[in-house]
């Protein structure tokens, strides 16, 4: 009988929506409304809540400044459609398909445009549409229906936007891509040789890392990389990712990214690193203890399952967070992996890339995200976005020495969870990791390190205690941290503990 009531009730729902729809079929645009926003305006609006620490949202704007960001963003659009806010996932969502046809007919209608000019594409897993929109009607009348959870602008580049309007900023962009190609000779203070010839970077020791390979190396745990894909050109992450003593591992490249900028392109550029990142974050996870004399990862029997998803770390563009949706949908369908690392990230949030996470999450994947690394305007910006959402485990990096400080470039905030230290005090260097290209070192800073960092010690965790929830490896890890059980208002429960973490 619930039951029963329940179907009455969303096909009510459905009714009532369509009785709307018809009636309000011409709807009033006052005059000053008519014209979009400038991209200025737009950013001035969103800045006001990022500028003061509040995490701005789409659904909190008006639906001209909604349909103005979708106007000046190529007219592309991403709905989240469901029966409540929660509904992302296509599999378990009931009457998923008649509210998706409710939505493209509505679009249709106030389009004047058949089906196959607005939808771009409807996503495989999630309840999730990326459709073409010209008209501000069009989403006037949408944003009446109950079944929308979010309707985004798909393709409106903010940060690319505040470059171009700021000429210093836009000076210093390929810094704040995290992009480089950059091979540099370690100090010899900045590493400690293991056997059989690697190259333990300092920072493992602030971690006490070496004392946990003791116990656990991260055999048998799988760790996805959501980045910029890994380097052809580093055998240690391809041939010669069992060298040493790491042995009986896989490693696995896929790519997602699209390089267009068109929204019905789907071919991709394939699972090379073209931006020098995504190398860098594989390798402080788990590159393998080798006998090359080159710098090892944390879990450095851990099995790798990478993604190029985007261009560079910051997630601005329809591709790019289209990539991101992909590779955590992949991801979470991917039984054998336990632990996602993502160091790349946006100013606020994403809803498809929210979605992906979400769904990534329900599969029981632990998911540690970048807190933030900034050289140019975005330094304002606390915890960046995925990082503060609560499906993910959010890290910072910090300084060496007694006193806990972030690093110069490092954001911090109330949704840190974890720190890692990867600034030397003295020489300001960072982590050495292997580079590009085979056989050539370099240092990597900021968040991102300090987010690889962690998974890797996520999975020596977890394959010491191979029966383990991921609830139950976060409380270990917790309770290993320097501030636990408190928690710092920046810096959350601080340093993790590796060897603790592990016995």
């Amino acid at each position: 009988m619930m039951k029963k009531l329940a179907q009455f009730s969303l096909i009510l729902a459905f009714a009532v929506a369509c009785s709307d729809h018809n009636s309000e079929s011409e709807i009033s645009i006052p005059s000053a409304q008519k014209e979009p926003l400038t991209t200025a305006q737009i950013n001035a609006e969103i800045d006001k809540k990022t500028m003061i620490g509040e995490d701005f949202r789409w659904k909190t704007a008006s639906s001209h400044m909604l349909w103005s960001a979708i106007t000046q963003g190529n007219f592309i659009v991403s709905i989240g459609f469901g029966n409540n806010a929660a509904d992302f996932d296509r599999s378990k969502s009931a009457n998923q398909a008649r509210i998706q046809d409710e939505l493209l007919q509505t679009i249709v209608q106030y389009e004047n445009q058949p089906i196959d000019k607005v939808l771009v594409s409807a996503d495989r897993y999630l309840t999730q549409l990326n459709v073409i929109i010209h008209n501000q009607e069009t989403i006037i009348a949408l944003r009446k229906s109950p079944f929308i959870r979010y309707m985004e602008p798909a393709d409106y580049r903010y940060v690319a936007l505040k470059n171009n309007a700021n000429r210093s900023a836009a000076a210093s962009s390929s810094g704040s891509s995290g992009c480089g190609f950059d091979s540099v000779a370690l100090s010899s203070a900045d590493y400690t040789t293991v056997t059989p010839n690697a190259k333990a970077p300092w920072t493992f020791y602030q971690h006490q890392i070496p004392t946990a390979w003791n116990y656990s190396s991260g055999r048998g745990v799988t760790i996805g990389v959501v980045d910029t894909g890994v380097s052809p050109n580093q055998t240690l992450l391809g041939t010669n990712f069992n060298n040493g003593d790491s042995a009986g591992r896989t490693i696995q490249k896929f790519g997602v990214y699209v390089d267009s900028i068109w929204p019905w392109s789907t071919t991709t550029d394939g699972p090379n690193d073209q931006c020098g990142h995504g190398t860098s974050m594989a390798s402080v996870a788990a590159a393998p203890r080798n006998n090359r004399g080159m710098p090892v990862g944390v879990a450095y029997n851990a099995n790798l399952v990478t993604y190029r998803a985007a261009s560079n770390v910051v997630l601005d563009g329809y591709q790019e967070q289209e990539g991101v949706k992909k590779a955590f949908t992949a991801l979470g369908n991917n039984s054998s992996v336990k632990i996602i690392s993502m160091s790349m990230g946006y100013v606020f949030s994403v809803g498809k890339i929210e979605d992906a996470i979400k769904y990534a999450y329900s599969k029981g994947k632990l998911i540690f995200c970048a807190a933030g690394t900034s050289t140019s305007f975005t330094t304002f910006v606390g915890v960046i976005f995925p990082a503060w959402m609560p499906e993910t485990v959010a890290v910072t990096g910090v300084k060496e020495g007694a006193t806990p400080q972030k690093c110069d470039v490092c954001h911090s905030g109330s949704k840190v969870d974890f720190t890692v230290v990867m600034q030397r005090s003295a020489s300001g260097n960072t982590v050495p990791v292997n580079s590009y290209y085979d056989n050539q070192t370099n240092y990597v800073g900021g968040s991102s390190v300090a987010t690889a960092t962690t998974a890797g010690i996520a999975a020596l965790v977890w394959s010491k205690n191979t029966t383990w929830t991921r609830d139950q490896v976060l409380a270990k890890m917790r309770q290993s941290a320097s501030f636990y059980p408190n928690r710092n208002t920046e810096l959350g429960y601080g340093n993790i503990n590796a060897a603790a973490a592990v016995q």
